[in-house]
């Protein structure tokens, strides 16, 4: 069931080019089997804890790379799409994810079929996102500007103050 959850983003993947980040990997989903079903794909596992880094480092796939540290404090706009999966609410996630992809790319937010996209849209547009779709319980928001300059904040204020 897992797997399949991690899965449901593949279809949305495939759409965009360049290298993915999964921000707050924790356990390895849904990074691990995403970088696993795209073998071409280079996929970043990103988690602030080092315990969990350790794990992630026995289970990636070759195309993974694991890096300790905190989404605010990777570089801006490089990666052509991030996944993140119950790392915060949507309006904190997209916070934390969009600035790290370049314009043309996306992120992908597990958030379910309830969420409230309108929160979502209000954060991400402040950010050079686009409009969010839903798919599957799955949030796309698409990165359609540069990361307006601030952006991201220190470590903690997105979930301090949210956006949104």
């Amino acid at each position: 069931m897992l797997l399949d959850d991690a899965l449901r983003a593949l279809p949305l993947l495939e759409t965009y080019d360049g290298e993915v980040i999964d921000v707050g990997s924790g356990g390895g989903s849904p990074g691990i089997p995403l970088a696993a079903s795209a073998p071409e794909r280079d996929v970043t596992l990103l988690d602030a804890e080092q315990r969990k880094c350790d794990f992630l480092r026995r289970w990636a796939p070759s195309n993974a790379e694991v890096v300790w540290g905190r989404a605010e404090e990777q570089p801006v706009e490089q990666w052509g799409v991030a996944a993140a999966k119950a790392l915060a609410q949507p309006p904190v996630a997209v916070e934390l994810c969009l600035p790290l992809v370049r314009v043309g790319g996306a992120v992908i937010l597990w958030v379910g079929e309830r969420a409230d996209l309108g929160r979502l849209a209000a954060a991400a547009e402040q950010l050079g996102g686009g409009a969010p779709e839903l798919h599957d319980g799955l949030a796309l928001v698409p990165k359609v500007a540069p990361t307006p300059a601030g952006f991201p904040r220190r470590v903690g204020i997105a979930k301090k103050r949210p956006l949104a």
